[in-house]
């Protein structure tokens, strides 16, 4: 059986339970704190993040190489859409909201969310000032001229919808919403991928492990 080494909360996890349970692939989740010098684990994914997943003799990590392996070893039903265009522009998605977005949204997280809960310090309101108010919003300018008025990216729920609203849970969870007067397709599409049976089963899980239900 394909193991998920992680922790629940994580935007990277929750992409690929998602996927795995979008597909009806059976797993098990191991848990695993990103970061946390385990040595054992340093074996397996010398980064130290989270996820990796290891399916019999294979062991990856990162994200969006597990959710491509996925695609690719599970077809049906697809998560990438098949146009050489609309592909390529989903990729593009995974890896701006994966990577620069992911990072801002990740900082408004630890800021207000961890640093209070791990380390029993204030967060740094100034930075959070600084990327709410000047790093965020030309980011959703952007994902909002993207978006569709209605239904999702490429027509289908696919990994690109989750992509582009994943960092912006993790922001909510710190009490950060996107203001639906600036952004109303982006807020909009935020709603809709939260409703989505499979994300919302991840999430309802996400909820109870830190402690929000």
């Amino acid at each position: 059986m394909i193991k998920v080494y992680g922790v629940h909360g994580s935007p990277y996890v929750r992409k690929v339970l998602v996927a795995l349970d979008y597909k009806n692939i059976p797993f098990e989740i191991v848990p695993q704190m990103p970061f946390s010098g385990d040595k054992e684990y340093l074996k397996i994914n010398p980064l130290g993040k989270v996820p990796t997943l290891v399916d019999g003799d294979l062991t990856l990590g990162d994200s969006k190489v597990i959710c491509r392996y996925l695609e690719n070893a599970y077809p049906e039903p697809a998560l990438y859409p098949q146009n050489l265009t609309e592909n390529a522009m989903a990729d593009w998605y995974e890896d701006l909201c994966g990577g620069h977005v992911a990072d801002l949204a990740a900082a408004i997280f630890f800021q207000r969310f961890m640093r209070p809960l791990a380390f029993k310090q204030d967060p740094d309101e100034e930075l959070i000032s600084k990327i709410t108010e000047k790093k965020l919003p030309p980011m959703l300018d952007y994902l909002e001229s993207e978006m569709p008025e209605e239904g999702f990216l490429f027509g289908d729920f696919m990994m690109a919808d989750l992509s582009v609203v994943s960092p912006f849970i993790n922001a909510a969870y710190a009490g950060y919403e996107v203001d639906s007067s600036k952004w109303p397709k982006f807020a909009a599409m935020f709603s809709r991928v939260k409703e989505v049976s499979w994300v919302k089963k991840v999430l309802e899980q996400e909820a109870k492990a830190l402690g929000m239900s």
